[in-house]
């Protein structure tokens, strides 16, 4: 088989590729047996029918035909290897030349492809790159917002007589109307002000109301067949309700966590706060870095990958027509696509390699995200033909913290960080890999 490569675009490549009839043979000897189990030609048994035969009744044309659509996809795959590709998308084909048509007939079977594949970008080199995050310092405040947080867990709501304020739980009824037409309803239902997860302009609305009033404003819809029209909403406040807390003391300690005293719940608070603190520097590393290379490097995006992308997503919402949301989901699109292509391509540059233990924590962890079983999940994600984009994405992850390793990490004063609780260390994957080729040296 032969086949050559023309660039098209930055991330479009068009394949002309040429199949030799004895490669094309094991394709043509399947379908004369498939036809052959298909047709029913007096004389012959199911699958006994011999290929003169159905060359005569079915026609030589509808063998080649089949033949070619059975081995396309092999062939396609096989020029994509040998030429080094990476498609992001489906190609397009097109059959120029087919061979066998009639007796004699055994030249080639050519056709073309043309489909999106990752560009080729340079990476900067890491050395000399650095990158600085917040600090790891533990303040009052957030010892006390941790806090908060857990008496919040623990108080009861109660009515007040007086007007609704931040933070407060109202009882509301709300209608909503487009001109003369009322749209939507809700009643009795709790809403806590500064939430901010109902419509917007309902803080507003509510903050000064009163059990028993009523106000009226205006906003956009957000789900429902009215989605992104605006309409009046008329809301009704019912019952104003605020919550007390609990005193912190060292009954509340007692009784909201495995601690005797309030001076012990928050120390372990303040413990908390640390970890997560330290976890956010990780987040943050991996963020900036990510954003300092993206800024570095000019990579071309696939616009058709894009719009099957946002295609997809707007399929799935409904919204389709929606211009607005339409502009807003394919810049989303085509950031991620960005930050793909290039956190691909440093896998390869870092020459990163995804342990099976590293895969099967990551399969693990996303079944919970999904509330699935984990043997489930994994399962339904190999019968789908996923695993490979599943080792892609672990792939990307590592990629990002192996380059972190290779770059200089400061804090806001300066201070060198030390992300290896989070990130890992070179040493640390060359024991996973060693334990793995023991492991499967003894299997």
């Amino acid at each position: 088989m032969k086949s050559a490569v023309e660039t098209l675009e930055p991330t479009k490549v068009k394949l002309t590729i040429e199949v030799s009839y004895d490669e094309l043979k094991p394709s043509i000897d399947h379908a004369y047996s498939h036809i052959a189990e298909q047709v029913n030609i007096p004389g012959f048994r199911k699958g006994k029918v011999p290929p003169r035969i159905i060359d005569q009744r079915v026609g030589r044309p509808a063998v080649m035909e089949h033949a070619v659509n059975d081995g396309l996809s092999e062939f396609y795959a096989s020029a994509v290897r040998d030429n080094s590709l990476r498609p992001l998308g489906q190609p397009e084909i097109d059959v120029t030349k087919v061979p066998g048509l009639t007796a004699g007939d055994e030249g080639d079977l050519v056709f073309t492809a043309e489909v999106e594949v990752r560009p080729e970008i340079e990476i900067p080199e890491l050395d000399g790159l650095s990158i600085s995050v917040d600090g790891l310092e533990v303040s009052e405040e957030d010892v006390q917002g941790r806090l908060d947080q857990l008496r919040e867990r623990f108080g009861t709501l109660v009515g007040v007589d007086r007007p609704a304020a931040d933070k407060d739980f109202v009882v509301i009824d709300l209608v909503a109307k487009i001109g003369d037409e009322e749209v939507d309803t809700v009643s009795g239902i709790s809403y806590q002000i500064g939430s901010g997860n109902m419509l917007e302009g309902l803080d507003e609305a509510l903050t000064g109301l009163s059990a028993g009033e009523t106000t009226t404003f205006e906003t956009e819809l957000v789900g429902g067949e009215h989605a992104g029209e605006k309409a009046q909403v008329t809301v009704t406040a019912s019952q104003v309700k605020q919550r007390d807390l609990p005193e912190a003391d060292d009954d509340f300690a007692q009784m909201a966590s495995e601690f005797d005293t309030i001076a012990e719940l928050t120390d372990d608070l303040r413990e908390q706060a640390g970890r997560i603190k330290g976890q956010n520097q990780a987040v943050q590393a991996r963020d900036l870095l990510l954003e300092q290379l993206v800024a570095k490097v000019e990579i071309p995006v696939p616009s058709g990958a894009v719009e099957a992308e946002v295609h997809r997503h707007l399929e799935q919402e409904g919204r389709l027509d929606d211009d607005t949301h339409r502009a807003e989901v394919k810049e989303q699109a085509e950031t991620a696509l960005r930050n793909q292509i290039l956190l691909d391509t440093l896998a390869e540059k870092l020459e990163v390699k995804v342990a099976q233990g590293e895969l099967i924590d990551y399969l693990v962890s996303a079944s919970r995200q999904y509330g699935m079983d984990p043997n489930t999940f994994i399962q339904t994600i190999d019968q789908q033909g996923q695993i490979p984009a599943m080792v892609a994405e672990v792939a990307r992850s590592k990629a990002l913290a192996v380059a972190l390793r290779r770059i200089a990490v400061t804090d806001d004063k300066g201070a060198a960080v030390d992300l290896s609780e989070y990130i890992g260390s070179d040493e640390d994957d060359a024991a996973l890999e060693q334990a793995e080729d023991e492991a499967t040296q003894e299997a």
